[in-house]
C-alpha cells in the first residue's frame, strides 16, 4: 500500500503510539495521549491534519505514560501520572484521558489527587494545528506555508488558515478553561481524595465550499456520538461468533471491531458504506485493498461488498488521462480528499496506476452475485464488469500476447503497480530488479477468476455465447499460464514475466494466490504447497514474501521477506482449494497464534524472521494497524476452513469444517444468507444448521467454483 509516488515512505509513528480510526479520519499519539508535531502523529480530518500539537502538561510537566488502550477502535483512554506543585516524581496525582474520535475530537481529562490533602494542580493544553497534508506528514516533507491566524478567548481557541485559494480551521472548546498564547489553561485545587476534569472538544471548520462539518463528536457525557451509533449497526448487523478457544475468539471479535471502524461512507452517498485501506495512512477507498478486504467478509456483510463494487463503478475510468494513469475501464488504485494531492499527482483525486483492481473487480462481482444480493441491484454493475474486461484487453494486454502487463505512464506514478508495490517489490532470484512491462503471476490469476466469474453470471442472464466465449479465454489463459510460468527446474512459479518475457524467478509468495484463483494445473499444486512450507519460505508466523535464499531477501522489507496476513490468507484459501488442508490449518494457527503478541489484532505485516530464533513476531516499524485485509484475515481464515460458502441461485450452503483441533467448536447466530438469517454450529465435523429458507438446502463438501462445468451445466439449463 505505497502511496502514489514509490519513494513516499511513511515515516515511523514511534513504539508505544496508539492510533484512533474512524471513517476517513484518524488519531495518531504517544502513550500518554500528547500529540507533538515532531513525529507523525496528529488528528487527521479528510486527509489533512487539524491537530498537529496536543500536549498536556500538569504543573509544567508532560504526563509519565502508565498505560494506554482502545476500548474500540475510535475511543482511546490515556492513563499517566503527574509531577505535584513541589516537583516530586512520586506524586499523588494521576491523569486520565479519555479521547473519542469523530471528525474532530472530545477529550474528558480528569485529575485525581491520592493524597490526604488538597492539591494545587496547574493544567495547560498546548494547541496548535498546521493543516499539512497527509502526504506531507506521512513523507516529512512540508511543501507549503499556511497564514495563520489565531483567536483566543476563554474557554476556546479558533485557528484559522489560507494557503492560496483554500481556507482551514479548527475549533477548540473547553468551557471552564481560561485561554493563553499556547492554549488553554486550568488553575485548581483537586481536594484530598477527589478528582477535578474538564472536556474539550475539537471540531474542524471546514472551507464554506465543501460544506458543514457534521457533527462527530460527543458534546456531553449523556449523548451517543454517530460513530458509537455507526458501529453499534455493524455490531447488530453482523454475526454473533463464540469459539471454544478464547484467545481465537478475541481475535475473531477484534476483526470485527476493525473492519466496522474502517468503514468509510462514500461522500456521493451517504447510505453506502465502503471499506478504507487502514489506518494511519490509508483511511480512503483503495481498489485492490478495498475489493479484497470485501471478498473476504462477504459472509459476513455482503452490503459491504455491493457498496465498495458501487462506489468503484462510479469512479471507473472513462478517459485516458497520462498523469492520472486513469483508461476506460480502469478501476482506481486510490482516492484522497485534501487539497495537497496536487503533492502526489497532478492535482486529482483519483490515481489509477494498478494492474490488479480491475480483474478483483469482475471477481467480487461474481462472488457477490452468489450471496443473495438482489438482482436489481447486480444488473447494473454488469456494464461496469463488462467495461473492466474491456480494459482487459485494449489496455491491460498492452501487448496482445494474453497477459495483462503494467508500465507506469508517468515519472511520478508507481513503478510496480501490484500488491507488492514498492518500487523493489520484484526482483529475481539473484536480487536484481525485474523491467517494466511486467506481468505479475496473481494478477493473470484474478484475470482468469474475472472471466469464469463473468461467464456464471452471463449463464445466470441467459447470455449463453458470452459465457461460452469466456470459458474459452479462461481455458486459454490458464493453458498459456502454466506454459510460461511454471519453472520445473525450480518446482515453482515465476513471480512475474519481465519486458522481455523472460521468467521473473524469485520464489515468492504470489504464486499462493494463484492457488486461490484456480488458475493452477494440479499436477503442479503440490509442488507449490511444499514450496509454500518450506523452511524458506514459512517462517514459523506465516509464508514470507521472499524465500530466505533469495538475493533481495530482507526480513526488515516491506515485501521482500516479511509477513503479510492478507497474503496468508489467500494462500490459507488456495490451499484449500487443492486439498492441502494440513498446511492450510499450519498455517492459520500461526497467524492466529501471532495475533497474541499485538492484542489480538494482526497488524499490515510483521517482520519475516524466524520463529525457531524470536520467541514472538517481530513488528515492522510503519505497518498500519488497523488495516482492513489484515483485519478481515482471521474472518477469511474462518471461512477457507469451514469450506464455507453459498449459491443462492443453485440452492445450496456448502459447509466441510476442518478447523485445528485448537480452536474448538464454533457457533454462530445472525447469520445472513440472501435474506435469511441462520444459526450455525460447528463441534469437529459435525455441523448443525438452523433457520435455512425455503429453496436453501445445506451440503457437505465444497461449493462448485466458477470453472466447474457441472455447475455451468445446471446454471445454463436454468437460463
Amino acid at each position: 500500500m505505497a502511496g502514489w509516488n514509490a519513494d513516499n515512505v511513511a515515516g515511523p509513528t514511534g513504539q508505544g503510539a496508539v492510533t484512533l480510526v474512524e471513517g476517513s479520519s484518524f488519531c495518531i499519539s504517544m502513550q500518554n495521549g500528547d500529540i507533538s508535531p515532531q513525529h507523525p502523529h496528529g488528528v487527521f480530518y479528510q486527509d489533512t491534519r487539524v491537530l498537529s500539537r496536543w500536549c498536556l502538561t500538569i504543573n509544567g510537566q508532560p504526563l509519565e505514560p502508565l498505560g494506554a488502550w482502545t476500548p474500540s477502535p475510535h475511543q482511546g483512554v490515556y492513563v499517566g501520572r503527574a509531577v505535584g506543585a513541589d516537583g516530586r516524581a512520586d506524586s499523588p496525582l494521576t491523569v486520565e484521558r479519555k479521547r473519542e474520535l469523530g471528525a474532530g475530537i472530545s477529550e474528558t481529562i480528569t485529575i485525581r489527587n491520592f493524597a490526604q490533602q488538597p492539591t494545587k494542580c496547574d493544567m495547560v493544553l498546548s494547541i496548535d494545528a498546521d493543516f499539512a497534508d497527509l502526504f506531507e506528514v506521512k513523507d516529512g516533507r512540508f511543501q507549503r506555508q499556511w497564514e495563520q491566524e489565531r483567536r483566543s478567548e476563554e474557554g476556546a481557541v479558533h485557528i484559522e488558515a489560507v494557503w492560496q485559494s483554500v481556507r482551514k480551521g479548527v475549533y477548540v472548546r473547553a468551557p471552564g478553561t481560561g485561554a493563553i498564547p499556547e492554549g488553554l489553561r486550568l488553575t485548581t485545587i483537586v481536594p484530598a481524595h477527589g478528582e477535578r476534569g474538564v472536556r474539550v472538544t475539537v471540531v474542524p471548520d471546514p472551507d464554506p465550499d465543501e460544506g458543514a462539518v457534521a457533527a462527530t463528536v460527543r458534546v456531553d457525557s449523556d449523548t451517543v456520538s454517530p460513530q458509537e451509533r455507526r458501529q453499534q449497526a455493524w455490531a447488530t448487523n453482523v454475526p454473533v461468533l463464540r469459539v471454544g478457544n478464547p484467545s481465537v475468539e478475541r481475535t475473531f471479535l477484534r476483526s470485527y471491531d476493525d473492519m466496522g471502524a474502517l468503514r468509510i461512507v462514500d461522500s456521493r452517498h451517504p447510505d453506502r458504506m465502503v471499506v478504507a485501506a487502514g489506518a494511519p495512512w490509508f483511511m480512503a477507498l483503495f481498489g485492490r485493498d478495498s475489493l479484497l478486504a470485501s471478498f473476504m467478509v462477504v459472509p459476513i456483510d455482503p452490503s459491504l461488498a455491493l457498496g465498495t463494487l458501487q462506489t468503484l463503478a462510479d469512479r471507473q475510468g472513462s478517459t485516458v488521462d497520462l498523469m492520472t494513469e486513469e483508461e476506460p475501464g480502469r478501476i482506481l488504485h486510490e482516492v484522497r480528499l485534501g487539497v495537497g494531492t496536487g503533492l502526489a499527482l497532478g492535482g486529482k483525486s483519483a490515481y489509477y496506476g494498478t494492474a490488479d483492481a480491475t480483474p478483483l473487480f469482475v471477481t467480487l462481482l461474481g462472488e457477490v452475485s452468489r450471496w443473495g444480493v438482489a438482482a436489481e441491484d447486480i444488473a447494473p454493475l454488469l456494464q461496469n464488469a463488462d467495461r473492466a474486461l474491456e480494459w482487459i484487453r485494449d489496455y491491460g494486454d498492452r501487448d496482445g500476447d494474453g497477459f495483462v502487463e503494467y508500465e507506469r505512464l508517468n515519472d511520478q506514478g508507481l513503478i510496480n503497480q501490484g500488491w507488492k508495490d514498492s518500487w523493489d517489490g520484484i526482483n529475481f532470484a539473484d536480487g536484481s530488479l525485474a523491467e517494466a512491462p511486467i506481468a505479475l503471476c496473481e494478477v493473470q490469476g484474478y484475470v482468469y477468476s474475472a472471466y469464469l466469474a463473468r461467464a456464471s453470471m452471463a449463464l445466470r442472464t441467459g447470455e449463453q455465447a458470452l459465457a461460452a466465449e469466456l470459458h474459452d479465454r479462461a481455458a486459454m489463459l490458464k493453458k498459456k499460464f502454466n506454459d510460461m510460468f511454471w519453472l520445473p527446474e525450480r518446482g515453482y512459479y515465476a513471480i512475474a514475466l519481465d519486458r522481455n518475457k523472460r521468467p521473473v524467478d524469485a520464489c515468492a509468495s504470489n504464486m499462493g494466490h494463484c492457488l486461490w484463483s484456480g488458475i493452477i494445473d494440479v499436477d503442479k499444486a503440490q509442488q507449490v504447497a511444499d514450496r509454500l512450507m518450506s523452511p524458506e519460505m514459512f517462517s514459523g508466523w506465516g509464508v514470507r514474501t521472499l524465500a530466505t535464499n533469495m538475493g533481495a531477501y530482507n526480513p526488515v522489507s516491506y515485501h521482500n521477506g516479511s509477513v503479510w496476513p492478507h497474503d496468508n490468507a489467500l494462500i490459507v484459501a488456495g490451499l484449500m482449494r487443492y486439498g492441502f488442508v494440513k498446511e492450510a490449518q499450519t498455517i492459520s494457527s500461526a497467524l492466529m497464534e501471532a495475533a497474541e503478541y499485538t492484542d489480538n489484532r494482526l497488524p499490515e505485516l510483521f517482520c519475516g524472521f524466524s520463529r525457531s530464533n524470536y520467541p514472538q513476531p517481530l513488528p515492522y516499524p510503519t505497518a498500519c494497524s488497523p488495516q482492513a485485509w489484515a483485519s478481515a484475515t482471521p474472518l477469511m481464515l474462518l471461512r477457507s476452513l469451514l469450506c464455507y460458502e453459498a449459491d443462492v441461485s443453485l440452492g445450496g450452503l456448502w459447509m466441510n469444517p476442518l478447523l485445528p483441533t485448537t480452536w474448538g467448536s464454533v457457533q454462530a447466530t445472525n447469520v445472513s444468507v440472501g435474506r435469511a438469517r441462520l444459526s450455525v454450529e460447528v463441534s469437529g465435523t459435525r455441523v448443525t444448521v438452523e433457520g435455512l429458507p425455503e429453496g436453501i438446502a445445506l451440503h457437505r463438501g465444497t461449493r462448485p467454483s466458477f470453472g466447474d462445468p457441472l455447475e455451468l451445466d445446471r446454471l445454463s439449463r436454468k437460463g
